[in-house]
This record gives C-alpha cells, sequence and structure tokens, in this order.
C-alpha cells in the first residue's frame, strides 16, 4: 500500500478553511496517513507555498514524528516539541511551528504539505530551518507523498 495523506478540513487540491489561515485562527489543519513502509523509524512534515512572489515559503515543518502516530491534530501548539517526539522548525515568518496561508489580497495559492517516511530519527533540535531538515533526510527517504491546499485572501 502506498503512503498516502489526507486532512479532514479539505480535499486534494480543495479549499483551506479560513481558521487555518495566518489571518485567520492560524490553526494547523487536522491531518492523518496511512501506507507508512514497514521499516519507517520517524515522519517529517514539510508545508510550503510555491506561489508566494519571492519564491517558495515555508509554512511549518514538522519532524522525528513517531510512527506510532497515524495522523497530526488540529492546533498543534506553536512550540518546538511535542511530548510524543514531535519536532517543530522554524518556518519563513520566523516562528517555530505552523503558519497558515497568507497570499497577497486576491491571490489565489497553493499550499503543499509533503509527508516522508524516513529510516531513521533524525538528530535535529527543534527550531531547525528547511534547509537543515532536508540534509538531514537526505538518503534516509523510504517514502513520500503530498496533499495540495489551496487558498485565497
Amino acid at each position: 500500500m502506498a503512503l498516502t495523506l489526507q486532512s479532514d478540513a479539505f480535499s486534494d487540491r480543495g479549499e483551506i478553511p479560513k481558521k487555518h489561515a495566518y489571518q485567520g485562527d492560524d490553526r494547523s489543519p487536522p491531518l492523518r496517513w496511512s501506507g507508512v513502509p514497514e521499516k519507517t523509524k520517524a515522519l517529517a512534515l514539510i508545508m510550503e507555498d510555491p506561489d508566494a512572489p519571492s519564491g517558495t515559503f515555508v509554512h511549518w515543518l514538522a519532524y522525528n514524528i513517531p510512527v506510532t502516530e497515524a495522523g497530526l491534530e488540529e492546533g498543534m501548539e506553536h512550540r518546538g516539541d511535542k511530548t510524543e517526539g514531535t519536532l517543530q522548525g522554524q518556518n519563513d515568518f520566523g516562528e517555530v511551528g505552523y503558519g497558515g496561508p497568507k497570499p497577497p489580497s486576491g491571490e489565489k495559492h497553493r499550499y503543499v504539505f509533503k509527508l516522508f517516511a524516513l529510516d531513521a530519527r533524525l538528530d535535529l533540535e527543534p527550531g531547525v530551518d528547511k534547509e537543515t531538515l532536508e540534509r538531514a533526510m537526505q538518503g534516509h527517504t523510504l517514502a513520500q507523498t503530498e496533499l495540495v491546499g489551496t487558498f485565497k485572501s
């Protein structure tokens, strides 16, 4: 079975609700996955906006997500770590944790949630940036999938 990623808040290519937007409640959407490969030791998530005017904008990094987790709940805390082991990195708003969609007024952007199944836990502290996370994941990805949502301000 292939790795899949879904949300109860929006469908693939569907509109992300305003409560998940940066200027809304800024609550991370609920995510769930299935088809995690047997040899997976941890999961990682990158959410980014490839349509941002200045280039791809990072909205959320979560890593060392335990394989015992079947998803991430709505409204994850804006802090570096969670009690079950999940760590969060720094988004391009300069914050640790989730930062919701915030396209320029009148523009519709895509928000890509990429889930990675890794063969090792990553030796990283909370608050790393995307480049550091991607370097640590090199050579450790067993499978990946994505979910795309849209948002217009």
